[in-house]
């Protein structure tokens, strides 16, 4: 067992494991910055983000052993279990910020929506990765866009729009990767056309028209729902080459800047360390980047394969929105910066994601 050990951690990709633990060291700077200036609250947050970062290296090592073609075996199970997870949110699930979307575990929110993207991401993996697939194409469309679109749905009953255009994202970015033909992305705009304009009417609650229609204008209503994005980019926009200093950002600071902590945090290092800490953060970025398209090619299972670029799709598509966000490109949707921001669901399923990667990138090596 202990030989079995010391050969796992010899063949653990520790560029992608440091790159991870340098962005989550990150984010914990910036969250103490901003506790320094927002009371004891704050200091709370900051102590459990550290527990967080510590779980989120143990299940990242756990699951560096579980074999990675187990959880391909499993992959039904782990997609039904997202059905029951999502369903029992709705029944039991704690209300917070108007979207019925955690758990209470011993005082600790935990978000299912954050391992359902995990689960969509082995699922496709695993309909992408077989042989039928190839000559098949229609059926397993319909079968991964069906089977996307239950787990979506769940997910906008809470409603938290933001996760259900993820979990779209992830299973139009695996299109994308296994090659499906330009006619399909086609039917998928026009449906979503349809979609969007049926939401707008039907569901769209009035914040979520205003957020909209503050991303079409950012002056639009910047009292009201306009206000995060106009401070965000204030705080971006005054950080200048090397910033104010960590602590000494003025929107985090004086309170100007809602959910500084969250969906803002990108806003924050802009303001305290400038340019030149965006330059580091991406950097950081670029290494686990790097780290996993590596392992794409010396990967030679399919399911392997497929796992790492909606793994990696995931990160982009989260850390491009949640940039987007911060400086007027997108609507605010309540992402989180990978990594960095505060919020222990999403500290767990990255550090269990990225567990999955390395087993993969291990299995290759022995």
């Amino acid at each position: 067992m202990l030989s079995r050990v010391k050969l796992y951690l010899k063949n653990l990709d520790w560029l992608l494991f440091i790159s991870v633990l340098l962005l989550a060291i990150f984010g914990l700077i910036e969250i103490y910055s901003i506790a320094l200036g927002q009371g004891s609250a704050n200091f709370t947050d900051f102590r459990k983000q550290i527990f967080f970062i510590i779980l989120g290296v143990g299940l990242l090592l756990a699951f560096s052993f579980i074999d990675f073609q187990f959880l391909k075996s499993i992959n039904r199970y782990l997609y039904i279990g997202g059905i029951l997870f999502l369903t029992a949110v709705l029944l039991v699930g704690d209300t917070i910020k108007g979207t019925k979307g955690w758990f209470n575990i011993m005082g600790l929110g935990i978000q299912p929506v954050e391992i359902v993207k995990i689960i969509l991401i082995i699922f496709l993996a695993r309909l992408f990765s077989t042989a039928a697939f190839k000559t098949r194409p229609l059926k397993y469309f319909i079968i991964s866009g069906l089977s996307t679109f239950g787990l979506a749905a769940l997910v906008l009953a809470q409603p938290d729009f933001g996760s259900a255009l993820i979990l779209s994202f992830i299973w139009i970015f695996m299109l994308i990767v296994a090659g499906f033909d330009k006619k399909y992305f086609i039917v998928i705009f026009l449906v979503s056309v349809v979609i969007f304009a049926s939401a707008w009417l039907f569901f769209f609650k009035d914040y979520q028209k205003e957020r909209i229609l503050t991303f079409l204008n950012p002056t639009y209503n910047s009292l009201n729902q306009g206000y995060n994005i106009s401070q965000a980019i204030i705080a971006v926009g005054s950080g200048g080459l090397t910033g104010r200093g960590v602590g000494f950002g003025s929107q985090s600071q004086l309170k100007f800047l809602p959910e500084s902590h969250t969906d803002f945090i990108f806003a924050v290092i802009a303001e305290e360390l400038g340019f030149m800490g965006i330059v580091l953060l991406l950097v950081f970025y670029g290494l686990f980047f790097f780290s996993g398209l590596t392992a794409i090619r010396k990967s030679k299972d399919d399911f392997a394969i497929f796992f790492i670029l909606g793994s990696l799709g995931l990160i982009f598509i989260e850390m491009f929105i949640n940039i987007g966000m911060n400086i007027g490109l997108m609507p605010v949707v309540g992402i989180s910066l990978p990594f960095i921001s505060y919020g222990g669901s999403s500290i767990v399923a990255s550090s269990i994601l990225i567990g999955i990667i390395q087993n993969i990138i291990i299995k290759s090596k022995i």
